[in-house]
């Protein structure tokens, strides 16, 4: 990490034109204010300590819509409200499994999202080992019959997170593909990198037409001892009992706030978080963070006078179980005048890369944003940016320009969706960092009078 003194001389360096920033609103001046931030972590201690866990749907997460209004009423922000929405809920049950032949022993299992239940007394079966999806893919339909498929991998750690998009699919759509060949049960090894007995959540959805079946992910130590069960030859007989329950449709929401611009004319900044985590952990990483660094940032540019154009705040509801509250916000908000979408959710480690998808003629905003996030050590030599989850439908339907600001991913898939997504896990001066990067960011996009309408699609 750049030491902190090394990032205030930088910043105080920066120079800016006086035509395109008002006094006020000066990018050095915020970013030097922001790398001294205590909001962010304010906000991610109050989600993790006064609410805890959100999993979307419950009465947790409602009391987390409630914290949230109140939080941003208090810190003077405009316009706040919950907007609700309705989605179908899936709750957690009962989760054990274990080895019961020929090497007995407990093993620790948490139910994906969506998992139909084994019932009270369990099933036991035949573990039917693949060293991936694709060799699960690869066998015959109905040739699983009666037997628990269990599906490994080697996801790495990488900066840039790629390793999920690689490994995720034997989560996301895995438990269709054991259905279709027959399996009575899935387990997998969890979908992270850590060591430790905590096995990683996240939904999977049956393609339609596919007979739901259970699925669990093993702990990752888990799944390795399973595995070499399997290879000194004999069969391996498994008990899962995980008993979670679909309850119908219940109530989310999108929690919205505003800083309101001088000019409603130019189109808004949207900065979004996902309020909800899975039911396992308070979400300190996943993402009580992203929601304080996002409205940290936007504080700053408040308290430095009226913007530009206005910043609206989006804490989503429900997206760890389907996107519901990125679906639900495009669908309120298609033809609302927005004008750059950008996101927070992977953690709160420092961010090293800015990216960019803005429409000819603003080549000179780009240049300005890279020339002052130097000194927080991002650079701006990556592919385009596409928006994080939350926001994508927005950006879709309103063919949004996007700037993404990339977080550290090294360490995240140790903790995503797991019991040890807690606020101990936040390093309060990389988040700091994060803070002055996505103010400085918007210092300059909020305040810019260029036109981010991007061309029409082909």
């Amino acid at each position: 990490m750049i030491k902190s003194s090394t990032l205030l001389a930088g910043a105080s360096a920066l120079l800016f034109s006086t035509a395109a920033f008002a006094n006020s609103h000066d990018p050095a001046a915020i970013q030097t204010k922001a790398l001294q931030d205590s909001l962010a972590y304010e906000i991610t201690e109050g989600l993790t300590t006064e609410v805890g866990p959100r999993q979307a749907g419950t009465e947790a997460e409602a009391r987390a819509r409630d914290w949230s209004v109140a939080k941003l009423k208090s810190l003077g922000f405009q316009n706040v409200r919950n907007e609700p929405f309705m989605m179908p809920t899936w709750v957690r049950g009962a989760e054990t499994a274990e080895v019961t032949g020929p090497y007995p022993q407990k093993m620790h299992v948490t139910a994906l999202g969506n998992s139909a239940s084994t019932g009270a007394a369990g099933i036991e079966a035949e573990v039917a080992y693949f060293d991936s999806l694709a060799a699960m893919q690869a066998v015959p339909d109905g040739s699983l019959a009666g037997k628990i498929a269990f599906v490994t991998h080697d996801m790495h750690r990488t900066q840039d997170g790629s390793s999920y998009g690689a490994y995720g699919p034997v989560r996301w759509i895995g438990p269709s593909v054991a259905s279709k060949k027959g399996a009575v049960a899935y387990v997998i090894k969890s979908i992270g990198t850590d060591h430790h007995r905590n096995p990683h959540t996240g939904n999977m959805n049956f393609a339609e037409g596919v007979k739901p079946i259970p699925a669990g992910a093993l702990s990752l130590p888990d799944a390795d001892n399973l595995e070499r069960m399997i290879k000194l030859g004999k069969p391996v007989t498994l008990k899962l009992v995980m008993t979670p329950q679909n309850i119908g449709q219940q109530e989310s929401g999108n929690v919205i706030a505003e800083v309101t611009g001088s000019d409603s004319s130019k189109g808004m900044i949207l900065i979004a978080c996902h309020l909800d985590s899975w039911d396992l952990a308070p979400g300190a990483f996943d993402d009580a963070a992203g929601c304080g660094i996002v409205t940290a940032a936007a504080k700053h540019i408040m308290d430095h006078g009226q913007p530009l154009r206005t910043i609206r705040i989006l804490w989503a509801g429900a997206e760890e179980v389907g996107l519901w509250g990125g679906k639900a916000y495009a669908k309120a908000h298609t033809g609302s005048n927005h004008a750059i979408a950008m996101e927070s959710d992977f953690g709160a480690d420092s961010v090293w890369r800015v990216e960019f998808n803005l429409p000819d003629g603003a080549e000179n905003i780009e240049k300005q944003i890279a020339q002052a996030l130097l000194p927080l050590g991002v650079s701006a030599n990556g592919p385009p940016a596409t928006g994080g989850a939350d926001v994508r439908d927005i950006i879709a339907s309103n063919n949004l320009a996007v700037i993404d600001l990339q977080q550290d991913g090294t360490r995240y898939f140790d903790l995503h969706h797991t019991p040890d997504d807690t606020l101990d896990k936040i390093d309060p001066k990389q988040m700091r960092q994060n803070v002055a990067a996505w103010s400085t960011v918007l210092s300059i996009i909020a305040n810019s009078d260029a036109d981010f309408t991007m061309p029409a699609k082909e």
